[in-house]
């Protein structure tokens, strides 16, 4: 509420507490008060909210098992024309996510979360998958991405990583983010634009395989969905035994584990309790014949 309201605010409670002694009286004549004024702040709100149109263009339609064009042409972090064709090669899968380099609120947010998550992996790009960061604001240049990207691989802590900033005009924006089927829009009320807080995992010929939402990332979901999206390439036997117990609920937009792999867990673990008691009480056996036999 602002300084105007308070100041019409204070003669009213002024007025009823001289008028009406009777405290409860008025406590109730003011909360009457002050409900007409959140009326008048919803109303205000919601007329706000019809205002910014931008805002209803926001949202992702998932196009899992689709390709992307790999020969859409950007400008990277270098200064360097390329195509994406360039990070989609071998057996690496490719994290990618769609941000702007201006923004001060959601994607430095989005970004700084995925970068704790990635502080805490054990896989480093370069080694198991490669990152790419595009921009969609076309007014975004190669020395702001180097900027940007530096600031984040300093941060990181890795060394030297395989993860590439790239800038772009409108049409290849355009086509790439109606690709993955990210849609975003410039919101001229708040004077920045609007879009939705998403990783996506891609396999090594482009296949969108995976989305992860929000501003918190775990280590099991990036890991499960680059896993995904190499296509069983990457990743050990206990990696791959570990994420079976896991499903992607398409409703939290995160990895769970199910009913079936956690018995199946509590299955292999039994089996092996009892193969090593067995082999225990085995050993103990042949321990007891051998001391038997010395003595006879």
């Amino acid at each position: 509420m602002d300084i105007g309201t308070l100041l019409s605010v204070s003669p009213v409670i002024f007025l009823f507490n001289v008028s009406f002694p009777n405290t409860l009286f008025s406590f109730f004549m003011v909360a009457i008060f002050f409900a007409g004024s959140g009326t008048a702040f919803a109303e205000k709100l919601e007329a706000t909210t019809i205002a910014s149109p931008a805002l209803a263009k926001v949202d992702v339609v998932e196009r899992r098992g689709e390709n992307i064009d790999l020969d859409l042409q950007f400008v990277s972090h270098t200064g360097e024309l390329v195509t994406l064709r360039e990070y989609f090669k071998g057996d690496k899968p490719v994290l990618l996510t769609l941000n702007y380099y201006n923004c001060a609120s959601l994607c430095s947010a989005q970004l700084n979360a995925m970068l704790d998550t990635l502080k805490k992996m054990k896989w480093t790009a370069g080694d198991q998958f490669r990152i790419v960061t595009i921009s969609f604001d076309p007014t975004d240049t190669p020395e702001i991405a180097a900027q940007k990207r530096t600031n984040y691989i300093n941060e990181l802590g890795k060394g030297e990583v395989d993860w590439t900033f790239l800038v772009g005009q409108p049409p290849q924006i355009k086509a790439i983010t109606e690709s993955v089927g990210f849609g975003y829009a410039y919101d001229a009320i708040a004077k920045q634009y609007a879009h939705a807080a998403v990783l996506m995992f891609l396999s090594p010929d482009g296949m969108i395989s995976q989305y992860i939402y929000g501003i918190e990332y775990f280590p099991q979901d990036i890991k499960f969905s680059l896993m995904q999206a190499g296509e069983g390439k990457i990743g050990n036997i206990l990696d791959k035994l570990i994420m079976s117990c896991f499903a992607y609920d398409y409703d939290l937009g995160k990895f769970t584990p199910t009913a079936f792999g956690i018995m199946r867990i509590g299955g292999l673990i039994t089996l092996m309790a009892l193969s090593l008691f067995a082999f225990l009480l085995w050993k103990r056996e042949l321990q007891t014949r051998g001391r038997a036999g010395s003595k006879a």
